[in-house]
């Protein structure tokens, strides 16, 4: 590659997407340092030292995403795809049962989410399909035989894995194709009777018992505030203690006493709202819709509709996960185990972000250049 090749990409870097990732990043480490502690459960040694390893591995990922050509990333998108699946598919014969689902393959201290990179898996595949089999009217049902195909493998995969939040996670980043492509009121008509179908269909047979306690706590967190209800109910006294400026750093009662239950992952944003109040949630909050818009605005600038639609899949990743948090913090949805992108401990969705996120800077540094 010439000077002047690798010149013309590096003078489009998109500093302002590199700014706002970092920031939020930055408020994530934050946070997790706040949450993990020393208290009764003296979790700092643990949980933030491997944050901050798994953070060193990801960001070299986002490098490589980085740097390689997109059309590559479009070639090989097939390979990446199936080597994805067949890893998602070994959790169902070499992963322990943990928390009633077999979704992490371990190797002595480490231990790792195949599902999170499905989703980058299922991105770049349905980027590389749309790019391929552009539309040219509203879509029609046998036009989407092809991506429903695509979204089901990972999903159904998942769903035998029983972890069904993260189901119904990498089905609503699917979904988010939907929004940007003009379909015809019918084909959203059979989407909802589908999904009301299979909502009933996983209630009878797919979700478990403390699954279905969840999603009942959710409509009434009172009937068992002991047990299955005590996570939301926690939650949403330390959002509420927060009040407009927060406790402060390092001092909220319910972080640091450890009442509230996994603070340093699914819900982190509660110790946010807890130590920095209504103004810190705003202001983080400020920053990652920033970041979802900047990245929408380099969905439209893209060189093609491969990048383009990479572009929308990794806005989606991104949305989806940060949306179901919040509720499930404040009561508004059922506790179901997803983290906060980039603010959540978790090296798994913290390496799969990244590297979408790299793809994100990729597209829009190369946006001008053919």
């Amino acid at each position: 590659m010439s000077t002047m090749t690798l010149r013309r990409p590096l003078e489009r870097f998109d500093w302002v997407l590199l700014g706002l990732t970092a920031a939020v990043l930055l408020i994530g480490l934050a946070n997790l340092y706040s949450a993990c502690r020393p208290g009764p459960d003296n979790l700092l040694p643990g949980f933030f030292v491997r944050q901050l390893a798994a953070l060193g591995v990801a960001l070299v990922a986002l490098g490589i995403a980085l740097i390689m050509d997109p059309r590559r990333f479009e070639n090989m998108a097939p390979l990446l795809y199936g080597g994805v699946l067949a890893l998602m598919a070994s959790t169902l014969i070499f992963a322990p049962v943990i928390n009633g689902s077999r979704s992490w393959l371990i190797y002595g201290p480490l231990s790792f989410q195949p599902a999170e990179l499905g989703k980058v898996g299922m991105i770049l595949m349905l980027a590389r399909h749309f790019h391929r089999n552009p539309p040219t009217a509203r879509l029609r049902l046998r036009d989407l035989v092809a991506p429903v195909l695509i979204v089901a493998a990972p999903v159904g995969v998942i769903a035998l894995q029983r972890d069904l939040g993260v189901a119904t996670l990498t089905l609503l980043v699917g979904i988010s194709y939907l929004l940007v492509l003009r379909v015809s009121l019918r084909v959203w008509t059979m989407v909802a009777g589908l999904a009301a179908v299979v909502c009933s269909l996983a209630w009878q047979f797919m979700l478990r018992e403390y699954q279905r306690d969840r999603i009942l706590d959710f409509l009434d967190p009172s009937r068992d505030p002991l047990s299955s209800g005590y996570q939301a109910i926690q939650s949403r006294i330390a959002v509420g203690s927060g009040g407009l400026f927060g406790q402060g750093y390092i001092e909220g009662p319910q972080t640091q006493n450890g009442f509230l239950p996994t603070q340093h992952s699914d819900f982190a944003f509660s110790v946010l709202a807890e130590e920095w109040g209504f103004l810190g949630c705003a202001v983080l909050l400020a920053v990652y819709l920033g970041m979802l818009v900047w990245g929408l605005r380099v969905a439209s600038n893209a060189r093609d509709s491969f990048c383009a639609m990479l572009a929308v899949g990794v806005v989606g990743m991104l949305f989806w996960p940060a949306a179901v948090n919040i509720a499930m913090v404040l009561g508004l949805a059922p506790v179901v185990g997803i983290p906060f992108p980039l603010i959540s401990q978790g090296g798994s969705q913290l390496l799969a972000n990244l590297i979408a996120l790299g793809f994100l800077m990729n597209v829009s540094m190369r946006r001008s250049m053919f």
